[in-house]
């Protein structure tokens, strides 16, 4: 898609639509608007017993945008069970651009000084559009998503958009909308105001367990 920059992907995102690839080697970038979208919402966020212990604990050292780039990285890697990305070098390109203009976010799981889990994604207004994590160490992606909600709606997000509903999702209470009410919200949520760092950097998980408790 010759000429789509990084302003082309915001207003994308404005409309309800979002890129994708069709592999890691495929240069082009294709654009989707499902029939019906996957949610996360924030007034309904469950987080299990047993993560709930581990984000106690903070087993994990969590970090705010540090290292975009190696999340993004990390999110395209191939292994066992994923033997293609959709995250080709122009959509690397572009997020790290948005990262750059600070319209992009990774949350960032460390230990002993290693990045071993983390996610990222767009923030525009007030919602926030979930692209992809990796887990290098047990339930590291799952805290991160535990403190990137907690950011959210301290921030005064209203919308955590996840693309689709996987079985990893509907754990914390993901949902699938419609097109339509999905367009109603995210109509709503983009005027809003919302800061991405208004909970405090290096917030603790009990803190960020108690900005979702007070929510929910």
């Amino acid at each position: 898609m010759r000429g789509f920059g990084p302003d082309d992907l915001l207003e994308c995102y404005a409309r309800g639509v979002f890129p994708m690839g069709d592999g890691r080697d495929d240069p082009r970038i294709f654009l989707l608007e499902p029939d019906e979208r996957g949610i996360l919402p924030l007034d309904g966020f469950h987080v299990p017993r047993r993560l709930a212990r581990t984000v106690r604990q903070d087993v994990f050292e969590v970090r705010i945008d540090t290292a975009f780039a190696h999340v993004l990285d990390a999110c395209a890697e191939t292994g066992a069970g994923r033997e293609e990305t959709w995250i080709n070098a122009p959509i690397r390109r572009l997020y790290v651009e948005l990262f750059r203009r600070g319209s992009a976010h990774s949350v960032e799981c460390w230990q002993d000084g290693a990045l071993v889990g983390g996610l990222y994604g767009v923030s525009l207004g007030g919602a926030f559009f979930g692209e992809s994590m990796f887990s290098k160490a047990r339930d590291a992606s799952k805290v991160a998503l535990v403190h990137l909600v907690a950011r959210l709606i301290a921030g005064g997000y209203t919308l955590l958009d996840t693309q689709f509903l996987t079985d990893h999702l509907a754990q914390f209470g993901a949902e699938l909308i419609t097109r339509d009410a999905y367009r109603k919200r995210l109509d709503n949520a983009i005027t809003r105001d919302a800061d991405f760092y208004r909970l405090v950097e290096g917030a603790s998980g009990l803190q960020s367990l108690q900005s979702i408790t007070q929510t929910s």
